[in-house]
């Protein structure tokens, strides 16, 4: 079973992440698609300490991940929102996109009980991380998809960790998402689920509207 570990972070490793913790306010973009046939076409945009990540297809299988730029951890972050939504639908294929996001750890049981927890009768919340999507208008993402993905100065304090931070529609804070570093590839991996706390019921669950 995989320890989960929380990691105090903080803006010294930050260098070790390129212009990625900058706190500057440079922008830039930059888009590509993955070799996988029907993967998704994904669009990065950066402002200051925020990446903007836009999946023009959601994956639905790991093989639509493998040209994904997974050195960038905020992209990381971002395709495990977007792996999470086949979580539903097909949960097979959602668990397999987990284990590839995961990297060399494997998906122990608690996780799986432990997502199940956290999803059962409340899936709204993975839609939550997508522009677009409030209590309002049921959690539904505008497309094509996009994701906000932030960090702070204390994000890559602890090298070859991150914690990043995820907007949703239906919290006041942006959730954290825990990464950790393959420093042979420089790929980035999550490492912990911890984005997935409640959040504000849709409007058509809502018994005071």
């Amino acid at each position: 079973m995989k320890k989960f570990v929380i990691f105090a972070i903080a803006a010294l490793a930050a260098c070790s992440c390129g212009t990625l913790a900058s706190s500057g306010s440079s922008s830039s973009s930059r888009s590509y698609s993955s070799s996988a046939s029907g993967a998704p076409g994904i669009r990065v945009s950066k402002s200051g300490n925020t990446e903007y990540v836009t999946i023009t297809n959601l994956p639905t299988s790991a093989s639509d991940l493998s040209g994904a730029d997974i050195t960038d951890p905020y992209v990381t972050a971002a395709l495990t929102v977007a792996a999470l939504m086949q979580y539903e639908s097909n949960n097979a294929a959602c668990m397999e996109m987990l284990e590839y996001l995961n990297g060399p750890n494997s998906i122990s049981q608690y996780e799986t009980q432990f997502l199940r927890d956290r999803l059962n009768g409340k899936f709204y919340k993975v839609r939550s991380f997508f522009a677009g999507a409030t209590p309002a208008n049921n959690y539904t993402p505008t497309k094509p998809y996009k994701v906000t993905v932030s960090s702070n100065p204390y994000s890559f304090q602890t090298g070859g960790y991150a914690t990043l931070y995820l907007t949703s529609g239906g919290a006041d804070n942006p959730r954290p998402i825990k990464l950790r570093k393959k420093e042979s590839t420089g790929e980035w991996f999550y490492n912990e689920i911890t984005f997935l706390a409640d959040i504000r019921k849709p409007a058509s669950e809502d018994p005071w509207r």
